[in-house]
């Protein structure tokens, strides 16, 4: 009865597996597939059958606009707004867990408070305080909010992180006279690099992908970014779906290379750093 029940369970299991697998790969595929058909193919033929005659002038067309505008300003974005947030949460993190005190319990709550806090609701005080500030249509209008609402949960995975590095280490570093910059420098930032790279990786795609400080906060075509550029494809293409898929598999290309550069920090820092 055990061996009936372990594989029914495995059946159930590889089903599951085969099923998710599958809606993941079937998006993927159709999206690739119709970005290399023409706009005549596209509804002569069976969406997810391979193209009859496959083509690369959607991509051209693409690269011929101002694709390669929105890629820059998406990249600046991202790294900008990384950048900001990493050192930030960092140093926050270290300072909650190497001074275990009131104030730094405190501000730690006050961090968790922010994941609590929807982004759509305070959309509006966001946009009256970029104006206050000229920032309005500029790339600094979306770093600086961008940065901001990843800062939480940045910080609470690199709280979780440094709560794991050996007391007994910053103790040998305070002996040898080291201040706190250099036991941050020195000691955290190298230990903590798995979860680095993981909050990096994270925060980069949830600002790639970003799509209402954009939308609210620019308004000139120079200053859009890629989720926004896209639906200005799709206007300036009108029903062109293919050419549109093209600028789609286009701009996945840059976050798909850094996840692939970074898988094995990414795994170090997910499975490290949450034991206690």
């Amino acid at each position: 009865m055990s061996t009936a029940v372990a594989t029914l369970r495995r059946t159930v299991t590889g089903g599951a597996a085969l099923l998710w697998t599958a809606l993941v790969v079937v998006p993927v595929y159709w999206l690739v597939v119709t970005s290399l058909r023409g706009r005549t193919d596209f509804t002569a033929e069976s969406p997810l059958a391979p193209p009859g005659h496959p083509t690369l002038a959607n991509y051209t067309t693409v690269l011929a606009s101002d694709f390669t505008t929105y890629l820059l300003n998406s990249v600046v974005v991202t790294v900008a707004t990384v950048a900001v947030t990493v050192v930030a949460a960092l140093m926050a993190a270290f300072s909650i867990v190497r001074y275990a005190n009131p104030w730094s319990r405190l501000s730690f709550r006050l961090y968790l408070l922010g994941l609590a806090i929807p982004l759509q609701a305070v959309i509006i005080p966001v946009y009256l305080l970029i104006i206050r500030m000229h920032m309005y249509d500029s790339l600094a209008a979306i770093v600086l909010p961008s940065a901001a609402f990843a800062l939480p949960v940045t910080v609470m995975i690199l709280v979780s992180f440094l709560r794991d590095v050996p007391q007994s280490l910053f103790e040998a570093m305070v002996v040898d006279g080291a201040g706190d910059w250099r036991m941050l420098v020195s000691l955290a930032a190298p230990m903590a690099r798995p979860a680095l790279v993981t909050v990096a990786v994270y925060d980069g795609l949830q600002v790639w992908n970003g799509f209402l400080f954009p939308l609210i906060l620019t308004q000139s075509q120079d200053k859009a970014v890629l989720p926004l550029a896209l639906t200005l494809f799709r206007g300036q293409f009108g029903i062109d779906v293919p050419a549109t898929m093209a600028a789609v598999v286009l701009s996945t290309l840059p976050m798909l290379v850094v996840f692939v550069l970074a898988r094995r920090q990414l795994v170090a820092g997910l499975t490290a750093g949450f034991s206690k």
